[in-house]
């Protein structure tokens, strides 16, 4: 585990009703980025991620993280006008969508997120558990909460990062996540 990431246990987040396989507190930039390079070590080819928390709550500096664990040396920032990206990295590639704009699941026909689900690199989705059936059922959703309720006046607020397996290969991720 990353220095100064504290694991949080596996107490629920948010309005769910399941409860987090793992999940982690970080509190900075810096520990949500290497909480991300170490998730990204882990992914395989096929792998989906739904990333799921408000503005601000991390799901790009998460996912800068997991690009950096891949080996990606593009600077990664959140498709939210393009609606995907596809960064190299050294093994397999990293496909990126953010799916905040989208408003029907009619939609995600144009955005090419179906030829990559379960391609030749993971897909990281930002704003997707609105898609969730769509996206199918072997996934991770990852949930990112600010706790701003914990916080010093003036300074940045911790994250709590929860995972929420679904499927044999997401519950490997997040028991090794765990370690």
């Amino acid at each position: 585990m990353s220095a100064g990431v504290q694991n949080a246990g596996s107490s629920a987040v948010g309005s769910s009703d399941t409860e987090a396989a793992v999940a982690f507190v970080a509190h900075s930039t810096d520990q949500t980025v290497a909480l991300g390079r170490r998730l990204g070590e882990l992914l395989e080819p096929g792998d989906v991620l739904v990333l799921t928390g408000d503005l601000g709550a991390g799901k790009t500096q998460l996912t800068k993280g997991i690009a950096a664990g891949m080996g990606v040396a593009d600077d990664v920032c959140s498709p939210t006008f393009t609606i995907g990206m596809v960064y190299e990295g050294a093994r397999m590639p990293l496909y990126h969508y953010d799916l905040y704009r989208l408003d029907d699941s009619s939609q995600l026909d144009d955005t090419g997120i179906f030829d990559v689900l379960g391609d030749d690199g993971p897909c990281v989705i930002e704003w997707g558990e609105q898609f969730a059936d769509e996206l199918g059922d072997e996934r991770l959703d990852v949930v990112l909460s600010r706790l701003d309720d914990e916080s010093v006046a003036g300074e940045e607020p911790a994250r709590r990062v929860a995972f929420y397996p679904h499927g044999v290969r997401p519950e490997q991720i997040a028991s090794r996540m765990a370690v």
